[in-house]
């Protein structure tokens, strides 16, 4: 039997109420640090409680994010998550991930406190 190699797949979104801020810019200051964290948390609670949930690993916020032309309360948000596959599992299903994660955030309007723009989600791409 091989072991079950670990594998990683993005999730990116748009916080609506989350004024960015050149702090978020700086993986070193103190509220990019405390964002991540929040950030990790939410997404750790929310995918153990999804399909992957057994081999799921954890999800590591990598970024923040102003995009040019949007509002200036809003934030995107890069994340990479981990999971074991298994040599004999069928490949991640990013579709019925994706659907999981929109039931779970109120039709992707909602994660814990945040509000997100419900066409921004997007899980591997």
């Amino acid at each position: 039997t091989t072991a079950a190699a670990l594998e990683h797949f993005t999730v990116n979104f748009t916080i609506t109420n989350l004024p960015y801020s050149s702090d978020l810019e700086n993986p070193e200051s103190a509220k990019f640090r405390a964002t991540r964290r929040v950030m990790n948390t939410l997404l750790d609670r929310l995918l153990k409680e999804s399909s992957i949930g057994p081999v799921f690993q954890g999800c590591e916020t990598t970024d923040f994010r102003y995009e040019p032309g949007s509002h200036r309360d809003e934030t995107r948000v890069d994340a990479v998550c981990t999971y074991s596959k298994e040599p004999s599992a069928a490949p991640l299903d990013r579709v019925g991930l994706y659907h999981q994660v929109s039931n779970k955030t109120r039709g992707i309007t909602q994660l814990g406190p945040y509000s997100l723009d419900k066409d921004s989600l997007y899980i591997n791409g």
